[in-house]
């Protein structure tokens, strides 16, 4: 249903004297706010990155272009790891937390941010997937193995469902690439 991708970002080009070097960190933002919120940080001189995308919405008598966040209620911001720079964007109305321990924050690596940047601005087509971690156990949903539940594992590139029999403390490892998986 998506027909466009657009990303709403501000790159504040004013060095930070004085402050470490700059991280990314996801913020967490009230329901429906996160445009404002980032108007906001800009207007604090904060760097803001706020993927969006284009979508056709249909009502019974019309059809109007819609524009949405691409992560409900979170947005990206570029801070320097000081609680000067946290404080500036907490104290932002409608900012929940820092994403991360302690409203804190974790830094996100550059690579994960460029990667969305890259695929909203090349309008690459994407689906929404569950986030799934080494080690988590999982179900597989389609396929010869629909209902299997095992730990997900991944060497060399290739992911494997690693089912045990906890009694006699054996394992076996199946190839998964292909299949379609969630969390449990």
């Amino acid at each position: 249903m998506s027909t466009s991708n657009q990303v709403w970002e501000s790159l504040n080009t004013t060095a930070n004297v004085g402050n470490d070097v700059e991280n990314w960190y996801g913020v967490q933002t009230r329901a429906r706010h996160e445009k404002v919120v980032a108007s906001r940080l800009c207007e604090k001189g904060v760097t803001t990155f706020f993927p969006t995308v284009t979508e056709v919405h249909r009502w019974s008598d019309r059809k109007k272009l819609v524009e949405l966040p691409l992560f409900s209620c979170y947005l990206f911001v570029k801070l320097a790891p000081c609680n000067e720079d946290r404080q500036k964007v907490l104290r932002i109305d409608s900012v929940l937390s820092l994403v991360g321990p302690d409203r804190t924050g974790t830094p996100i690596p550059s690579e994960q941010i460029e990667a969305v940047r890259i695929l909203v601005k090349k309008k690459l087509s994407y689906t929404c997937h569950p986030y799934l971690k080494i080690g988590q156990r999982v179900r597989v949903r389609s396929g010869a193995l629909d209902g299997m539940e095992g730990i997900l594992q991944s060497r060399k590139g290739d992911s494997k469902l690693i089912i045990s029999v906890d009694a006699m403390q054996r394992s076996l490892a199946i190839q998964i690439d292909g299949y379609d998986i969630e969390p449990i």
